[in-house]
């Protein structure tokens, strides 16, 4: 698990303090408008384990706890369609690669980077909702493939102009130069770790 991705990063109720904060109020230094709940897990850190680099936090710490932000307000934005995030995430992959809008499940399992069991479930909710139907595939005996109905299309593409606005505004607190040096420092991390267009071919 991810440090500081496991509780819930929305403040104590309002008139409750947090556990220990009478205990830990004699020693707490002066919080800086600009420190986030991040920066105090690296300070606890620090006074407890000085032995300890925990700046790794400093990035992994952050980027578990934005998803996790990102997601909540990505999935009030998709609830105005009746979709789920995921549900949104497979009909976007299918819309994107063109005409006919089709794909192996091979391809969408690799893309959605899920297992194939899961990936067997999540076709079977969107294949009764009506928005993307299975048909064997005729170049593999064994292989599927999935593709989007003509509702499937009409949702999706009234969806993502929203999805996007919703998008430009969860990261508006960054200009567009920080947004583009975010975007690339990203990029290299991804590239790293192995994530690439070919490893989302199948």
């Amino acid at each position: 698990m991810r440090e500081g991705v496991n509780g819930d990063p929305g403040p104590a109720p309002q008139g409750q303090e947090p556990a220990g904060t009478g205990q830990q109020r004699g020693r707490r230094r002066r919080q800086s408008p600009f420190e986030d709940a991040v920066a105090a897990i690296i300070e606890q850190w620090r006074r407890e384990r000085p032995d300890l680099d925990p700046s790794p936090i400093g990035v992994v710490g952050r980027l578990g706890r934005l998803a996790v932000l990102i997601d909540r307000g990505l999935a009030q934005n998709f609830a105005r369609f009746d979709l789920s995030g995921w549900e949104f995430d497979v009909l976007a992959a299918l819309r994107r690669s063109g005409e006919p809008f089709r794909l192996t499940v091979g391809r969408l399992q690799s893309t959605m980077m899920i297992s194939s069991g899961t990936m067997t479930h999540r076709l079977d909710r969107l294949e009764k909702r009506g928005l993307v139907e299975r048909a064997p595939d005729p170049t593999d005996r064994r292989g599927v493939l999935v593709q989007l109905t003509a509702g499937g299309r009409e949702v999706v593409d009234e969806a993502v102009v929203a999805h996007l606005d919703r998008e430009r505004q969860l990261l508006s607190g960054l200009d567009e130069s920080g947004q583009r040096q975010l975007a690339d420092l990203l990029r290299r991390l991804l590239v790293h770790l192995g994530d690439t267009p070919t490893s989302t071919q199948a």
